[in-house]
């Protein structure tokens, strides 16, 4: 979090989370309409929960609040991936649109996983730069 970087609309994690959020938005707008409340809910709910606590932590005052939100972002990711093979398993997606969704998850993931080891070992305890 260097740089350009002055709030958490400039972290490419970020960004990419939010791309994340519409792709699975779109993937579940064709899941059967018993699971609106279900399934479908609780896959929107943990996506949407990537790029949110990537932002609340952004907006925290130091760095070991950010990790805190950071790692809550990444449990839902990896909630997500769980999710994503149940879909499948239930044949709500099939195995390209899978394969799509895990791809962005993925990336997201490792991103996520990398400004944690970054942060992690830079000395500065302060997030007042974003």
């Amino acid at each position: 979090m260097v740089g350009d970087i002055k709030t958490h609309k400039d972290l490419l994690v970020w960004q990419k989370s939010m791309d994340l959020v519409i792709l699975i938005y779109s993937l579940t707008k064709q899941y059967p309409k018993e699971e609106l409340y279900a399934l479908t809910n609780q896959i929107r709910r943990c996506v949407t929960s990537i790029p949110a606590n990537i932002a609340e932590g952004s907006g925290r005052k130091n760095k070991s609040e950010l990790i805190q939100f950071l790692h809550i972002a990444l449990g839902s990711a990896t909630e997500l991936e769980t999710f994503l093979i149940i879909s499948t398993r239930l044949q709500y997606i099939n195995s390209e649109q899978y394969e799509e969704a895990n791809h962005a998850l993925n990336e997201v993931i490792k991103m996520l996983c990398g400004l944690i080891n970054s942060l992690r070992t830079n000395n500065n305890t302060s997030t007042a730069h974003l």
